[in-house]
Parts: C-alpha cells; structure tokens; sequence
C-alpha cells in the first residue's frame, strides 16, 4: 500500500523510562517539561530564538554519537532520552563548574539571590568545592540607561538580554563585545537602554544577577514577596502580571506568561506606575454628613440612612471610573435603572499613540490608558472628556437629583462639586476633594485588594486576585450597591464577587456561558464558551 501522505499528528518517545507523547516539532526540552521534568537550561527562553550555547542543556540519547542540546534538538518516534544518565549529570557539573570560575560569591548582596537559576542549579548538581585557583575576571558594574543595571562579573553570557532587543523589542542597543573569557555585553550607543519601552523585559529574563531594576535594586529578598496573579491597571491592553507584595505593599510588578494576551513580556509604562497602589492616604470608614460636617459612623448605620433617603423619587445620575471592575460597574448599572434610570458618565484618559511590541505585534501600550473602559461601554456608558482624562461633567456643576460617583477618577474636580445634589453618594478609595459634599462617602478596595474582572480592548474577560490587605473597612463597590438593589426588591444581595459576576451577566449578554470557575488564569473571550478540561 502507498504511505500515507498525511502528516503526523503525534509523536511518542520515552524519557528517563516515562513515554510521553507530543506534537511534531516539539524540542526534547519542551517534551520534558510537558511531563513536569524540567533540564537546566540559559540561553534557552520560551519566547526567544534558541541559539544552543550555553551547553547546560546536554542530554543523553540512544544511538547519538554525542550528548544532544535537548533546547533545539527535536522529538522523534521510538526516541529513547536521558537526561539524568552519568554522561549528561557529568557534563552539567563541569559546565556549572566553568560558570563558577568567574562568578562572584556576592549572593547575600544580590537582588536575584533567592530566585537564581546559577544557585539552584549549583545546589542541585554542582560540585561541593570549587578548583579554580585563577582570580576571577572582574567588571564591576554598568548603568545600561532607564531602569537597568548591569553587573558584568555575574553575567553567564547566554545573550537572552540581547535577543530579546533584537529580535522582540526589534531596537538592537545591545550587544557581545570581546572574546572567550573577556565577553561581556554592551550597549551600542551613549544612552544605553534609555527610552526604549520595553527594556525592563531583559531584566526579567535575566537568568542571574547581572541586570537588575534600579527602581527594586535592595529593597527586598525574593523569599519574602508574596505572588498574586493579577492584571495590570494602567492601559486597556490588560497584560497578564503577578503583584509581588511584602508587608502589605506592592513592591514590584512582573509580567505572567499569557500567550494570547502579553506573551511573557510586558511595557515599562505599566510595570512602574503601581505607586499609587501604596498610597497611605485612603478612606478607611464610612462617613456620613451631619449637621453640616462628615463624621465617621458604622456599615450598617449609614447604609440604613442612604437607603432611606434613596427611596425617594428624584432623578439619578452617575459617574463611572473605568478602573472600577466589570462587578462593580454592573452593580452600579442595575442601581441606576433600579432607581428610574439615567445617564452614567465616564471619563478615560489616552495617550497620543500606541506603542506595539515589534516582535510580538499582539502586545501594545494601547491609547487607552485605562483598564476597563470595554465593560463600561458595554453597559450604555457614556465617555466625556478631553484625553487626559478631565472635564466633560459641567452638566453636573448644578445637578440637583441624586448623585452616585464610583471609583476616584475626578482629581480634577473642586471642592463644590455635588453641592447641589439632593443625595450625593460617594464611593472611592481614597480622599478626593470631589467628595467633600459628599452626603455619604462609602470606602472601597483598589483592584489590588479584590477580586473581579476586567474587560481588555480585545474583549477578553480576565480576572485579579487580591494581593494586598485592604483597609479595615473598605468593601468592594458591589457590595454596598448590591445592599441598595436587594433594599430596593431588585435583586440579590450578592456574597462573593463569582455571584456579583452572575449578575453583571443579567445585563451583559456577553458574558452569558461564563463563569469565574471557567475564566481561570489565561481569560476567556466575550459570549465564547470556555470548556472545562479535567485537572
């Protein structure tokens, strides 16, 4: 009979007496890790050419005249690998050896200590004292420009740094100067790094010490920050990130990897603005007016007296910030119509232009400087304003119905802004002097210290954890709105943000099919049905 001129779909080998099977072209190194065996490797990165030189990754396989670089080798049927046979366990020692030739013993001063790949993999393979009688090559330290550091006596030369510049980035500003044990990376130009918009990715993918944040450089041990999976806040394009925390503060974000989103990379227009995050100037207790001056009070006596006084027929208007999460905006919608209806306001700022990443053209530092906007259209609100965010609520200077503001997205508004309003109702997480007339001024958490959603520009669905411990009493916006509707018979007192998220599909035929549960840690697409894989 003739071959069949169909490719193969699968290809199964065994590695270290394990079979697993894989799809053709896979490497001998992504083989292993699909099985939870992961070989030491540096020059080699996901999201990066792999040009086969650091040597770490050898591996042993049957018929093979020679150990076989597993980061570029590819899987074939019936293949037979090794990788903790004596050949490859002896050859990592003795790479990791020639690596410790050089490399300073400064791992208590470090910024990677705690998170090297040099210490793991010494620790696991290496060899218990070291040979080398020669005096190490020393090249002290280099600023690159920006945010980067550079310290060239901890660099192993696997190149991440300058592949990634050329072949992501596409703005070659690095390169390898010198020869054998004199290499060392430079930049091409005076200015180094500086400008360039996503630089602070090679410090990520820094396997060692040898670049390091000035903006994280000393201010603390890897073993002590807390990771939570997040999204970052600070432009519609919603990259995947983890908020590193210590001590009840954001100390650093980092990209996580999410290849239909941002890949493993992120801005660094995103990954410095997280300050505001720390702030220790926030609304911690409700407060409610009284005999002219705002005073603090209890949940419930001050829910009980906002519920009163809503109950009176009068016109209601909103503003939105579309930094609140897609919950709380949707709580805020089912409000508003529950009390006769009216217009919901919005304002988001935007940059001049879109800054894409050349190589990896589905990530961008979009126009759109805020993360939610996509859910506040979606429920009928109406954006005003110019591009930095401001004006566009004169209408409201003398507005004399009720008032509800959610989210703290009107630094620009003075002091008399609702003081005409019958009923202004305010919910922020930190003091704005647009909330000085307030009637009720109610705390609530930023998207650090919740749970919920956003709805990034290409309409994916994704959700954040809380990483932070929010004031004592601040409770997310949907919370206290879903208080108003259940005291108005409009719906459920929602407990948890996965039930707050069912009922923001009630008015958001989008998100009909999905569910917390469902959406996970990668996101799902608007009104695309996400299957339930068994673990």
């Amino acid at each position: 009979m003739p071959e069949s001129t169909h490719p193969q779909e699968t290809v199964t080998l065994t590695i270290d007496g394990r079979e697993v099977i894989v799809p053709p072209g896979t490497t001998i190194l992504q083989a292993a890790e699909s099985m939870g065996n992961r070989i030491p490797h540096y020059c080699y990165h996901p999201g990066l050419s792999a040009p086969a030189q650091c040597r770490l990754c050898l591996v042993e396989v049957e018929g093979a005249p020679k150990l076989q670089p597993s980061c570029v080798t590819q899987v074939r049927d019936g293949q037979v690998v090794h990788t903790t046979s004596a050949k490859a366990t002896a050859m990592r020692q003795g790479v990791l050896e020639f690596y410790l030739a050089n490399h300073p013993l400064d791992c208590p001063i470090c910024d990677q200590s705690g998170e090297c790949k040099l210490q793991d993999y010494v620790h696991a393979e290496g060899r218990k004292h070291g040979r080398s009688r020669e005096p190490k090559r020393v090249f002290g330290r280099d600023d690159f420009g920006g945010d980067v550091l550079f310290y060239g006596d901890r660099c192993v030369m696997c190149t991440r740094c300058v592949r990634f510049m050329n072949e992501v980035a596409q703005d070659p500003r690095l390169t390898v100067v010198e020869r054998g044990n004199r290499s060392v990376i430079d930049t091409f130009f005076e200015d180094g790094v500086e400008g360039s918009p996503y630089a602070g990715n090679i410090v990520d993918i820094c396997p060692v010490g040898a670049l390091v944040s000035k903006d994280f450089l000393h201010k603390a041990r890897a073993w002590d920050l807390d990771h939570t999976p997040s999204v970052c806040p600070n432009c519609s394009q919603g990259c995947n990130i983890d908020l590193h925390v210590r001590d009840n503060r954001v100390q650093r974000l980092k990209p996580r990897a999410n290849p239909e989103v941002n890949g493993h990379w992120m801005c660094d227009y995103g990954r410095h603005r997280y300050e505001w995050i720390n702030r220790d100037d926030r609304l911690r207790r409700p407060l409610y007016r009284e005999g002219g001056d705002t005073v603090p009070g209890e949940w419930g006596t001050v829910l009980s007296e906002l519920l009163e006084r809503l109950e009176e027929t009068r016109p209601i208007r909103a503003v939105a910030s579309p930094f609140a999460s897609t919950e709380e905006l949707a709580t805020l919608r089912r409000v508003v119509d529950a009390l006769g209806g009216g217009e919901i306001l919005f304002r988001s700022p935007e940059a001049d232009d879109e800054i894409p990443l050349p190589g990896f053209p589905q990530l961008a530092r979009r126009r759109d400087l805020s993360p939610n906007r996509r859910a506040a259209e979606l429920l009928g609100m109406k954006r005003v304003g110019d591009a930095e965010g401001r004006g566009g609520l004169e209408s409201l200077a003398d507005y004399t119905g009720t008032l509800i503001v959610l989210g703290d997205a009107l630094a620009d508004m003075d002091e008399g802004f609702g003081s005409h309003a019958a009923l202004y109702l305010y919910l922020g997480s930190h003091p704005s002097p647009a909330a000085t007339k307030a009637d009720v001024v109610l705390p609530i958490p930023t998207f650090a210290e919740q749970e919920g959603t956003f709805i990034n520009v290409e309409e994916r669905v994704q959700r954040f954890w809380p990483g932070l411990l929010p004031p004592e009493q601040a409770r997310p916006a949907w919370m206290p709105l879903g208080a108003i509707l259940a005291r108005l018979g409009a719906g459920e007192l929602p407990a948890t943000a996965a039930e707050a998220f069912l009922a923001a599909a009630e008015l958001m035929p989008e998100l009909m099919g999905l569910r917390y549960e469902t959406i996970g840690t990668r996101g799902a697409i608007l009104n695309e049905p996400v299957l339930v894989t068994a673990p």
